[in-house]
């Protein structure tokens, strides 16, 4: 795990052609007036790993707050600009809403997990 500020860490997977990262806090971890450095922090692994394309797991946050929210459009705005993709999988019902209602369903399209965010499947699949 990476150590990205008190109380939050990263596990960052490599897979074929993708970065798999994973967010925690810790609930003990201190409530602080920002957010950690997110953005820089997963750039800088996505640069380290020679790629811009990114399943984020957010399933073990909370609550998406403003600065966090801030630092994932700051996050997907940088990976656009190198022609990367960035995913997110494993929101709770209550940040799906948040991002609805800050209207960013469309730059986040939410999937079940990393392989659905991976293959990029957003229904089941259903035989033919």
């Amino acid at each position: 795990m990476l150590a990205i500020a008190p109380g939050w860490e990263l596990t960052v997977e490599r897979g074929p052609d993708w970065l798999l990262v994973r967010i925690y806090k810790a609930p003990e971890a201190p409530e602080a007036p920002e957010a950690p450095p997110l953005a820089d922090e997963v750039w800088e692994q996505l640069c380290r790993h020679f790629t811009y394309r990114l399943v984020l797991e957010l399933n073990q946050i909370q609550v998406l707050n403003s600065h966090l929210i801030g630092q994932l459009v700051q996050l997907y705005k940088r990976i656009r600009e190198h022609g990367g993709v960035m995913r997110v999988c494993g929101l709770s019902a209550y940040n799906r809403q948040v991002l609805q209602t800050c209207n960013l369903e469309n730059h986040f399209p939410e999937y079940h997990d990393r392989e659905e965010a991976v293959m990029g499947a957003r229904y089941p699949r259903r035989p033919r």
